[in-house]
């Protein structure tokens, strides 16, 4: 198993990264892909990918994105010159990034606001870079899926890549699929509730999937800590497994296969 989205760098592992890593090997757990978020986090984290000898992805999400245009122009200057230069085999993608239309409706003096202008503008840069360098996308969308097919329709993207944290229908998701994006399914999955998922899910050729738990963020409801951890892995693929009425072994095999050829591991 390798949970294709896990923001290892975050303060939230700072105590016990070793200690996580040995615990997910015991669980047949090879590692994570680390999704990069801003400017200001990306030494940490490719410091971080290196010690731990972990493939990493360089973007800007949107949480994170500049408060001016010229700082957002700057960040996207920065990670051009990251991409280009990086010369680094666990290097294998851009992002996380995308939209997220609640931190646009925020208030304007919320320092969680986000402007879409300003969303929109660094979504769009990381996306002509895509293009450019033919490298894959971990895509955040957020009640924006209509606006981010249309972006992605605007851009030949030859390598794809993943919409993280995928909650949409059966429909959306299908879409998504025609443009050449895979889905990564995380720990809402476990919720008995989250009937559109459950059932988006059991319909979906294995093809279409990626596994994810988004640690140390989206605990599902149930685990008494509130830090997530791609140890939750195990729990997903059981219940992807019931879904798609499969065993646990084929489903895992084949979602290491769908990652390995999507990010070129």
């Amino acid at each position: 198993m390798f949970d294709s989205h896990a923001h290892l760098d975050f303060s939230e592992f700072d105590h016990d990264r070793r200690a996580l890593m040995a615990a997910m090997k015991a669980a047949g757990i090879g590692g994570a892909i680390i999704p990069g978020v801003s400017r200001e986090h990306w030494l940490k984290q490719k410091a971080i990918a290196h010690q731990l000898q972990l493939p990493y992805t360089l973007g800007i999400h949107p949480w994170y994105c500049p408060k001016t245009l010229t700082e957002c122009d700057q960040s996207l200057a920065a990670l051009r010159t990251e991409l280009m230069t990086a010369n680094d085999s666990l290097m294998v993608g851009i992002g996380e990034c995308g939209l997220d239309k609640p931190k646009a409706e925020l208030a304007p003096d919320n320092p969680a606001h986000v402007s879409w202008n300003l969303q929109y503008r660094v979504l769009n840069g990381q996306l002509a870079l895509a293009a450019e360098l033919k490298l894959p996308l971990i895509l955040h969308s957020v009640k924006t899926h209509n606006e981010l097919l249309g972006m992605l329709k605007q851009y030949s993207l030859p390598r794809g890549g993943v919409v993280h944290a995928f909650n949409g229908s059966y429909e959306t998701a299908i879409a998504y699929l025609e443009l050449g994006f895979k889905l990564g399914i995380g720990g809402l999955l476990l919720n008995k509730n989250a009937k559109k998922l459950r059932d988006t899910v059991s319909k979906l050729p294995l093809d279409a999937l990626l596994v994810e738990t988004d640690s140390p963020s989206m605990t599902p409801h149930f685990l008494p800590e509130k830090r997530n951890t791609p140890l939750t892995l195990v729990q997903i693929i059981a219940e992807m497994a019931n879904l798609q009425k499969n065993s646990n072994v084929l489903i895992s095999e084949h979602l290491q296969q769908n990652l390995m050829q999507l990010f070129e591991l």
